[in-house]
């Protein structure tokens, strides 16, 4: 996911630079959102039982739905901020205090312990596991188009767009960018829109024939459309194989006890279908539940 104001270059492109849209103003956002400046000392020792002892822990989100958002009633919430406010409990320690800022922020933010955990979807890939570690992932993504109702075009994957020159957009700064060029699309003929809302909008007015983003977008946006739908999922092809992206919570790499308990806990809440319950509050369906783990895909 790359910050929304630039277009993922060629070492991000295929791994997860991904969809992240414009965020709302440190305003919108509220207090939480983040100062500029931060000591950058990390702190040795065990970070678990520092947060058990001061009975809270930070969370860095990046103010977007399902992943972590604040809702209309002014609360924190979120897939990610709900199995935080779970995990956290079960290892002892009681507050959850969701810290909003900038996607772009969110690493440079943990590192300068601005927030103990980052829980915002972030999606796992070889360039980030090189700075941080992460959990095993709580969920996978596919990919999906929004196309106008009947898919008059056929459109199903990257190869059918560029196959049947379809106009073709997507996000600022979304993972979608390298899979179309991957395919054979021209950069240069992407158009590039604020977000899946307008995607939709661009869609319905027949100014582009698709747009794609993550299927749990896809089909979040076209609910209430009488024009446009949302095609099945599917895993682009990346370097001749189907790439999956899978997100998961972010941790200091020295932070390695605390990550591996809050995986022993993730991982019982998979195996008994608890994880499910709570991500399916957020439009998250089975075909998002995975089993990769973050050692798969930081390679």
């Amino acid at each position: 996911m790359a910050p929304p104001s630039r277009k993922p270059n060629k070492t991000e492109r295929a791994p997860g630079v991904r969809r992240r849209s414009v965020l709302a103003s440190a305003a919108v956002l509220g207090a939480g959102a983040l100062g500029a400046t931060a000591c950058s000392r990390v702190p040795t020792g065990d970070t678990l039982a520092r947060l058990k002892s001061q009975g809270t822990v930070r969370l860095g989100i990046a103010g977007e739905a399902p992943y972590g958002y604040i809702d209309e009633k002014g609360d924190f919430t979120g897939e990610a901020v709900e199995l935080a406010k779970i995990i956290f409990k079960r290892l002892g320690v009681d507050s959850v205090q969701p810290v909003a800022t900038d996607f772009s922020s969110l690493i440079p933010g943990l590192k300068t312990q601005q927030f103990d955990v980052v829980s915002a979807g972030m999606y796992i890939n070889k360039e980030r596991c090189q700075q941080v570690i992460f959990s095993d992932p709580e969920y996978q993504m596919l990919d999906a188009f929004i196309v106008r109702k009947g898919n008059p075009k056929g459109l199903h994957t990257y190869a059918d767009v560029v196959k049947k020159k379809a106009k073709f957009g997507t996000g600022t700064g979304y993972a979608e960018i390298a899979y179309a060029v991957d395919a054979g699309y021209k950069e240069s003929d992407i158009v590039i829109l604020q977000d899946p809302v307008a995607g939709l909008n661009a869609v319905e007015a027949g100014r582009i024939d698709v747009f794609g983003g993550t299927a749990l977008t896809a089909r979040g946006v076209v609910k209430k459309s009488r024009k446009a739908e949302a095609t099945e999922a599917f895993a682009p092809i990346v370097d001749g194989k189907k790439h999956v992206d899978g997100g998961g919570f972010t941790f200091r790499p020295n932070d390695t006890e605390l990550r591996d308990a809050f995986n022993v806990e993730i991982h019982k809440m998979k195996k008994s279908g608890e994880l499910f319950r709570i991500l399916k509050r957020f439009g998250f369906t089975k075909d998002e539940m995975t089993e990769l783990t973050a050692e798969e895909l930081c390679k």
